[in-house]
């Protein structure tokens, strides 16, 4: 319940939240604060001992490392981590929603079913000995008149990366690169590809290829550096190739689709402490509005789940799913104990400063952003989402790897929620941000497509938020620009998650 200045999110809480900068003195609930609190940052409802446990959203979010006064600063100072339940509870709280007869969008139909946002050409590197090779050639493409001509193509993407050789061709790593630029090339966002390699490399063109058609409309086109000549001959030999590819690309108009057809990435970065009780609840809405229409989303960055994993367990479809969640669970566990990391390196400093204490706080966040719906799935990093519905996709936490994973999945659009102002765009995907607060919104107004901050300034509902947020999804998968379009995002974040030794 909200009491003037601070918000109590459920019953069983101990802490409040402050809604703005509170000074030395300020009364709450009859309680006068021994020292200021900053916005977004938690206060002792009531005296909390030493070792006890402190509750935010009705869960454990840490244990106090010293005796907390009532009115106290709640923070990194005297909270610290505590043991999270490991209750999976596997599908006990599966509760199917009912269904929404299905809104449409304008999109791009594909020719295994698929239906795009975006209309792009992609340029895909192998390796990144490749790369500038792909830019050049963008920045060509960028100068043709006869490219510049054709309509319905909204332009030619360099897929550019770090990685793709000095590294194992067997191991997890490969592999996991492998499906990602598979993923990235049959994505219904590209309406055709050029893969550029340049022959001497672990990732090889001809494996990439050899393991399957790439795309189904056979759109596809692909060639190696060395064995086309070298730079200037490689660019002019992909200019006559960009212009056959986008002929084909501009015959595919923009036709209605139910929004059954879309992927939606569900991202969040640059977390506060308002996260959780405004945006990511919001987009959690809208997400089930999404799957009742026969949608799929994506939740991932499974170290930001870390803790409240238990929540999405109890609403796995079946055994199976919920198991695959704790595998990955385990596997990171595994994971980051072998690099010497822990799974409580986060939140950031900057997450800190907003708010946010423990990993267990800011999961149980940023779970929000999955809704209420059946977990209907799970899967690895940048494996082909084949079921509808509310999934997983394990990846990092880092935003543009979590997201180049969700893209090689088949996302064709990403909400991502900030309450610090992250800025980034995700081409060939357009990505909808959604800010936490009002105060970074007006101050940041021309990077966020959507305040959710007048949930606590306005009184929105959260349900009419996630239906603004709906509708404009639709609107942006129809052709709307978002805002990191409009600024030219996506040509810096195409992140593959590099797994293993760099040799």
């Amino acid at each position: 319940m909200e009491t003037g200045s601070v918000i109590r999110l459920h019953g069983a809480d101990n802490v409040v939240i402050a809604l703005a900068d509170l000074g030395k003195g300020t009364l709450v609930e009859g309680v006068a604060l021994p020292g200021a609190v900053p916005r977004g940052h938690k206060i002792a409802a009531r005296a909390i001992a030493r070792g006890e446990n402190v509750l935010r959203y009705g869960q454990i979010i840490g244990q106090a490392t010293e005796d907390i006064a009532a009115g106290a600063h709640v923070h990194s100072h005297n909270l610290g981590m505590a043991p999270h339940t490991d209750d999976y509870a596997i599908g006990t709280e599966c509760r199917p929603l009912p269904t929404l007869q299905p809104l449409e969008f304008m999109g791009y139909h594909r020719a295994d079913g698929q239906v795009g946002t975006r209309n792009y050409i992609g340029i895909l590197t192998s390796v990144n000995c490749s790369g500038s090779v792909a830019r050049f050639i963008a920045e060509a493409a960028e100068k043709d008149p006869v490219l510049n001509a054709m309509p319905n193509v909204d332009g030619i993407v360099p897929i550019v990366h770090q990685t793709g050789c000095g590294m194992s061709g067997t191991n997890e790593g490969y592999q996991t690169l492998m499906r990602t630029l598979k993923g990235y090339a049959r994505n219904a966002n590209f309406g055709g590809i050029l893969l550029v390699g340049l022959g001497c490399e672990v990732m090889q063109v001809p494996d990439l290829v050899g393991q399957g058609r790439l795309r189904p409309d056979g759109n596809f086109r692909y060639m190696t550096i060395q064995g086309t000549g070298g730079t200037r001959a490689t660019i002019a030999k992909s200019l006559e190739i960009l212009r056959e590819m986008a002929e084909v690309a501009s015959k595919v108009a923009r036709r209605p689709a139910p929004v059954s057809k879309l992927i939606i990435g569900l991202q969040c970065g640059g977390s506060d402490g308002y996260s959780g009780i405004t945006a990511n609840p919001a987009l959690g809405h809208a997400s089930d509005l999404l799957v009742r229409m026969g949608g799929t989303t994506i939740l991932s960055e499974t170290p930001e789940i870390y803790g409240a994993e238990h929540l999405l367990t109890r609403r796995a479809v079946k055994a199976e799913v919920g198991e695959k969640l704790i595998d990955r669970i385990r596997w990171w566990e595994d994971y980051t104990a072998r690099n010497e990391g822990e799974m409580d390196n986060n939140p950031s400093p900057g997450n800190k400063k907003g708010g946010l204490t423990t990993i267990l706080e800011k999961s149980l966040g940023a779970v929000a952003k999955g809704g209420t719906a059946p977990l209907a799935g799970v899967y690895k990093f940048a494996e082909p989402i084949d079921t509808n519905g509310f999934v997983y996709m394990d990846s990092p936490g880092y935003d543009p790897c979590s997201v180049t994973g969700q893209i090689a999945s088949g996302a064709t659009m990403i909400v991502f929620t900030t309450g610090r102002g992250s800025v980034s765009g995700y081409k060939p995907s357009p990505c909808i941000k959604l800010a936490t607060n009002s105060e970074m919104y007006a101050r940041m107004a021309e990077d966020m497509d959507i305040n959710c901050g007048d949930i606590l300034t306005d009184g929105v509902s959260i349900e009419a938020k996630g239906e603004e947020i709906l509708r404009r999804i639709v609107e942006v998968a129809s052709g709307r620009k978002t805002l990191s379009e409009e600024l030219g995002f996506g040509g810096a974040e195409f992140v593959p998650w590099q797994i293993g030794a760099v040799m």
